[in-house]
């Protein structure tokens, strides 16, 4: 036969009253020791010793209540849930605003939009005040949350320019500078017939992108060797290549708008019998963990994502303690990486 025990009651959770108490003073004085208010030394070493007696916990969620403050920032991300996961650049940029933000006692949410209704979701989320601030990854042309963000005058940084014509705290690199010189240094190889697998064109580095790569080619370039996809992954550069090896077989050297289309470029490559850089020379852009997965290792722009998603939320926090920030822009540096593959 069990024995039967009986519950036992849970422990009460102390209280400033209990914290007064114990140390023989009014609740108000020991309010004023805990949101970093003067009173006298003995006061303050009594409640402090008070604390520890009586366990004392601050109710963080209570005070964030009534302050109308959620201590949290929400991580935006408008791409699809399987790139979130598959590309290096976000998961950096991610670590690197993390970072920041919990050095501020911040509280990083994660929100990933993937669909109209993501979307809607996410903005409803904003307008109640969940978040402090938020930080914006791959924001597009005539973005809902950013018309929200502007409509509430959320503190937010942008990564990447958004387009729009209010003026908003933002950071990346200048993908148009980058692209035209990466575009230039593998046409200097001898290349003669050089295209592009292009993405992400309905935001500011994609487009950025395609500019700089058509402003280095000028009157060599040719809209038949562009192939447009719409997102930076792997599986669209493998399918944009196979077009474009169709649509020009002699192509011999191919700029991808990022490291994970050029994998899948240099994966198309192999298939159709051509050698990288011999018949064909690739470079891409970001020097993400793919570059040197590839083989041979992949020529490519140093995108530092890590100090993008630092200074972004650097800009956030700054908002926070009523700062000013800069609003036109800030721009990291991004320098070649020149390896094998051109």
């Amino acid at each position: 036969m069990g024995v039967v025990t009986e519950p036992q009651p849970s422990r009460r959770r102390a209280t400033v009253h209990d914290v007064a108490r114990e140390a023989g003073v009014s609740r108000g004085t020991v309010s004023r020791v805990l949101n970093g208010g003067y009173v006298s030394e003995q006061a303050r070493a009594a409640i402090e010793a008070a604390i520890r007696t009586v366990g004392y916990v601050p109710n963080t969620a209570a005070r964030n209540l009534v302050m109308q403050r959620s201590r949290a920032v929400g991580f935006i991300v408008h791409e699809p849930h399987a790139l979130f996961l598959e590309d290096p650049n976000i998961g950096a940029i991610m670590l690197g605003a993390n970072t920041v933000l919990s050095d501020a006692d911040l509280q990083m949410v994660c929100l990933v939009t993937d669909s109209a209704r993501d979307t809607e979701r996410v903005t409803r989320y904003l307008s109640g005040g969940f978040v402090d601030g938020v930080i914006i990854v791959s924001a597009r042309a005539a973005d809902p949350i950013t018309d929200a963000v502007v409509r509430l005058g959320v503190p937010a940084a942008f990564v990447g320019h958004p387009q729009t014509t209010v003026p908003l705290p933002w950071v990346g690199i200048d993908n148009f500078t980058a692209a035209r010189d990466i575009t230039r240094q593998l046409a200097k190889t001898g290349r003669k017939r050089v295209g592009m697998v292009a993405a992400a064109l309905d935001r500011d580095s994609g487009a950025d992108r395609l500019a700089g790569f058509k402003e280095a080619l000028g009157d060599t370039f040719d809209p038949d060797l562009v192939v447009e996809i719409p997102l930076y992954e792997y599986t669209a550069g493998l399918r944009a290549t196979q077009e474009l090896l169709e649509r020009a077989p002699d192509v011999d050297g191919i700029f991808a708008a990022s490291d994970a289309v050029a994998a899948g470029v240099l994966t198309a490559l192999r298939r159709s019998g051509r050698t990288v850089p011999d018949d064909v020379g690739v470079v891409g852009f970001d020097d993400s963990s793919w570059a040197e997965r590839c083989f041979p290792p992949l020529s490519t722009v140093h995108q530092p994502a890590a100090g993008v998603g630092e200074r972004a939320a650097q800009l956030v926090v700054a908002q926070l303690a009523g700062q000013d920030v800069p609003r036109d822009g800030v721009l990291l540096d991004s320098p070649i990486v020149w390896r094998d593959s051109a």
